[in-house]
């Protein structure tokens, strides 16, 4: 398991993320059945707060973030809104993997295969091959 590198959370973002808990829409309740489960032996959390946001859900191992995107994400300013947050999160070394709410409604096994696999391939960026050589590889004895 790797350090958790996420910026801590600015004061109130905390309260935020538990209500935001409390109320996950239908899609991040699907999502979050399937992530709870810890496929392939990822732990994903649900509303982790970092900075002065909160990630629908977070994979602290792969450091990817999961966030959800309803219909209101394509209105307004909310498109710059949410590259200034991605860009945000990727100067603390967090990857942001965007995903329609429709996908989630559409096909959840589908969606979480794809946020398995996304993980597994940033796993392998972080986690040395096989771990540290054995004692004895290293020329004690």
């Amino acid at each position: 398991m790797l350090k958790d590198i996420a910026p801590k959370p600015r004061s109130g973002t905390i309260a935020k993320a538990r209500r935001l808990r409390r109320e996950l829409s239908l899609p991040e309740g699907l999502l979050w059945r399937a992530l709870r489960a810890r496929p392939a032996g990822l732990k994903f959390r649900r509303q982790h707060p970092s900075g002065a946001y909160v990630m629908d859900f977070y994979c602290s191992d792969a450091r990817l973030a999961i966030e959800i995107d309803g219909e209101t994400h394509g209105a307004g300013d909310r498109a710059a809104r949410d590259a200034a947050r991605d860009a945000w999160f990727a100067q603390a070394g967090i990857e942001t993997l965007r995903i329609p709410a429709r996908e989630v409604l559409a096909d959840p096994g589908a969606v979480v295969q794809g946020i398995i696999a996304a993980c597994l391939e940033r796993l392998s960026l972080h986690h040395p091959a096989g771990g540290p050589p054995p004692q004895d590889k290293l020329g004690e004895e």
